[in-house]
């Protein structure tokens, strides 16, 4: 994959989900080219049995007719939050939000590219002041089949 420089990095580390992916999806909009650090350690907010089952449905569906034309949920958790990125994009199937789609790169953990790189800061609310529960993208993740 080839290296483009980033214009803006944003760190998942226990932000929500949802706040993090509409940020990153208007600076997307904008022309730049954004970073997702630590993409595993996102939080989804929620009842955990709601969370798991919403996430197993999606991940399940088939089309009896032809496989091959169902909708794909990734299990890995940097590709889970991709795809819920590209899912804040208007469209996602239109030049525009291809384009916009390409510009964006997610990462589990640091890569070396980017340990110099500072990220900036998506106000959201502490994980641990929420009234709901709250499971990270990494434990969906692993209870949806992906082991490592």
């Amino acid at each position: 994959m080839k290296e483009m420089k980033m214009d803006i990095v944003y760190d998942g580390k226990d932000k929500i989900l949802g706040r993090l992916a509409s940020t990153v999806a208007k600076q997307l909009l904008l022309g730049k080219n954004v970073a997702v650090i630590n993409a595993e350690q996102c939080v989804i907010s929620g009842d955990r049995k709601g969370i798991i089952a919403k996430y197993k449905v999606r991940a399940d569906i088939i089309e009896k007719a032809n496989p091959e034309h169902s909708p794909y949920w990734p299990r890995r958790s940097d590709l889970l939050v991709k795809r819920v990125i590209r899912g804040m994009l208007p469209y996602h199937k239109k030049a525009s939000g291809k384009a916009a789609y390409k510009r964006l790169r997610v990462y589990i953990g640091v890569p070396d590219s980017l340990k110099d790189a500072k990220p900036v800061v998506v106000e959201t609310k502490n994980p641990r002041e929420l009234y709901v529960s709250h499971m990270t993208v990494s434990e969906v993740s692993k209870l949806l089949g992906y082991n490592k």
